[in-house]
């Protein structure tokens, strides 16, 4: 059998207008030679999970520069369980104070990148929650 390639949406839910980091993410996901979907700006968290549905993702990267990470990342937890898309892996990075961090795990995210991440950290945890069972 052969591996499926890993298929990531990357989405900028909110008002932030700023994705610089998301689209620097998003390249290296692609050169690591995963399938990478980005939104672009100003999704709603509806808006996110729907095309996290139609594209049938294995993982959705949440980019918040905002402040509104808490109720943004926690809404699109929800809104996947929902809809019984609970094996969809939610990770998220921006500019995300360490004491918010325990509230955004227990909310169903797998992992938060803060800034000075490497790009090679997001791939490797990538292939290791994904990779597994990324097989068709």
């Amino acid at each position: 059998m052969s591996r499926r390639r890993i298929r990531i949406l990357i989405a900028k839910p909110g008002l932030d207008g700023h994705d610089r980091g998301a689209k620097v993410v998003a390249r290296a996901l692609k050169e690591a030679g995963m399938e990478v979907i980005y939104t672009g700006l100003h999704q709603t968290p509806e808006e996110v999970v729907a095309a996290a549905e139609q594209e049938d993702v294995d993982a959705v990267g949440l980019s918040v520069l905002s402040g509104a990470h808490t109720h943004l990342f926690r809404r699109v937890c929800e809104l996947l369980n929902e809809r019984s898309m609970d094996d969809v892996i939610v990770f998220g990075g921006g500019i995300i104070p360490e004491e918010d961090i325990p509230e955004l795990l227990r909310a169903g995210v797998k992992a938060i990148f803060t800034p000075g991440t490497s790009t090679r950290e997001v791939i490797e945890f990538l292939e290791e929650a994904i990779g597994s069972r990324s097989t068709s």
